[in-house]
């Protein structure tokens, strides 16, 4: 029997919200998306600030046992990229990176609503599914 699908939730934001709620995790002057997120038990973290940890992880030890490290490290100093991972937020709900279909759904309906107000332009959702997501790149 296999295991239901997963998801994961990002949100896209402007360039002056991501600098905010990358210097307050706690979207203390952001109320209604910290009320969802409370709601939620949910957390935000900048995909840009992820990618960093993964490649600074990676270096620390060792590059050989991080598949993704060349194309995590071209990506994060890519300034068009790092432009754009600045600017998404992947959302952790219990300190979980993907979380089942009724927690994605609940959150995404509050999410929804604060598109096109305090500074949030999208929402995107993503799943376990092998066949819906891209393979890790070919090493170089």
């Amino acid at each position: 029997m296999s295991s239901p699908l997963q998801f994961q939730l990002r949100i896209t934001v402007t360039a002056e919200l991501a600098q905010s709620l990358r210097s307050d995790v706690s979207c203390a002057g952001h109320p209604a998306l910290r009320a969802i997120l409370q709601t939620h038990h949910a957390t935000l973290k900048c995909q840009f600030d992820a990618f960093a940890d993964y490649v600074s992880e990676a270096e620390r030890r060792g590059t050989e046992h991080y598949p993704l490290y060349q194309w995590t490290r071209q990506t994060i100093e890519n300034p068009e990229k790092k432009a754009k991972y600045l600017q998404s937020f992947t959302l952790y709900v219990n300190g979980d990176e993907v979380y089942g279909k009724d927690v994605a759904d609940a959150l995404e309906a509050g999410l929804s609503k604060l598109i096109d107000t305090n500074g949030i332009l999208r929402v995107s959702r993503y799943d376990t599914n092998p066949a819906n997501n891209p393979q890790p790149p070919a090493r170089t």
